[in-house]
Order: structure tokens, then C-alpha cells, then sequence
């Protein structure tokens, strides 16, 4: 019984030291506007959130953001959402987010900080398997690259120099077996 108390509170802290942190979600505002993660890094995904307003749709504007954001309403929620980027050229700070909600208007901030996400090459590393087009002739070079190369002249003449001396074996095998017979 006491092996198994063991086991049971050892298994629980285990659980509690591998089980993720959740940190804030949200960094809300005093004007209902809250931004998700708290804390985006340059060139990552944000997720606005506006409650307390009335309309069915508003609009997001900060200069961190790549674009304006466009809210809509969130099923019975009552709470207005949208998603947008981080531009990727920011650097860290806090940015002021703008929401227009009917007649007023709301106020929040986004704290742009961490690194930078690397910049995705301006084009392919790799040629994709994407059924030929302009890489179908070299798609068709590096099969025939892989293919082992058919017998030469040196092998045919080799061939043949075996084949030859094969037959010469065969012929005088059989001469001596016909010059036995006739003794």
C-alpha cells in the first residue's frame, strides 16, 4: 500500500511539472480591446478581441499591424473578433490600436517584443514534385542520371572472347569423346 501512495503522488508531480504554463492570453485594456498572444514577436499572427460593442462588425487600425483588421461578431458571444499580422519590420514597444465601433471609438495598445522571424527565402530551395511543367526535362535528366549505362564495345568484345572459347572447349571435348569411341 505504501509502494502505491508512492507511485500516486510521484505521478502527480510529474503531471504538475510537465503540464505547460499557460501565460496571459490576453493583454486587455480599460477600453475592451485585448490583443492575443500579449506579447507578439515581429512578423507573427495576432488575434483581436472588442467587447462591449453594439455593431455587428468594426475596424482595427495600428501601425503594427500589416493591414487593417476586420471585426466581426463572434457567434452568441457578443464580442467582436479579427486577426491580423505584426509587421515584420517593428520594433519592440507599445503601438497604439485603434477600434471604430459604431460611433465611438476604443483604445488599446499592442506591446510588440521578442525577436524576429526569419524571412522566408524570396523563392524555392527545393523544385517540387508538382507534375512536370518547365522541371520536366530535368526531372526526365536526373532519371536517366540514375539509370545504369548499357554495355559498351569493351563488354561486347569481352562477350565474345568468352563465347569463342566456350565453343573451341565444346568442340574439342566432343573430338576427344568421338576419338575414344572409335578405339
Amino acid at each position: 500500500m505504501g509502494s502505491l501512495k508512492v507511485t500516486l503522488c510521484a505521478g502527480a508531480a510529474l503531471t504538475a511539472a510537465l503540464a505547460p504554463i499557460a501565460p496571459a492570453a490576453h493583454a486587455a485594456d480599460g477600453g475592451g480591446v485585448s490583443v492575443s498572444p500579449s506579447a507578439p514577436a515581429p512578423g507573427s499572427d495576432v488575434r483581436l478581441r472588442v467587447s462591449d460593442c453594439t455593431e455587428k462588425t468594426a475596424v482595427a487600425v495600428s501601425a503594427a499591424f500589416v493591414s487593417d483588421v476586420k471585426l466581426s461578431l463572434s457567434g452568441s458571444e457578443g464580442v467582436l473578433v479579427g486577426s491580423s499580422t505584426v509587421r515584420s519590420t517593428m520594433e519592440a514597444g507599445a503601438y497604439a490600436v485603434r477600434v471604430t465601433c459604431g460611433g465611438t471609438a476604443r483604445e488599446g495598445t499592442v506591446t510588440i517584443g521578442g525577436k524576429r522571424r526569419p524571412a522566408a527565402p524570396a523563392s524555392p530551395v527545393a523544385p517540387v514534385d508538382a507534375g512536370g511543367g518547365g522541371t520536366a526535362r530535368l526531372a526526365a535528366d536526373a532519371r536517366d542520371e540514375a539509370r545504369p549505362e548499357p554495355p559498351g564495345t569493351a563488354h561486347t568484345v569481352t562477350g565474345l572472347v568468352l563465347a569463342g572459347i566456350a565453343a573451341v572447349a565444346v568442340a574439342l571435348r566432343s573430338v576427344r569423346s568421338r576419338s575414344r569411341g572409335a578405339d
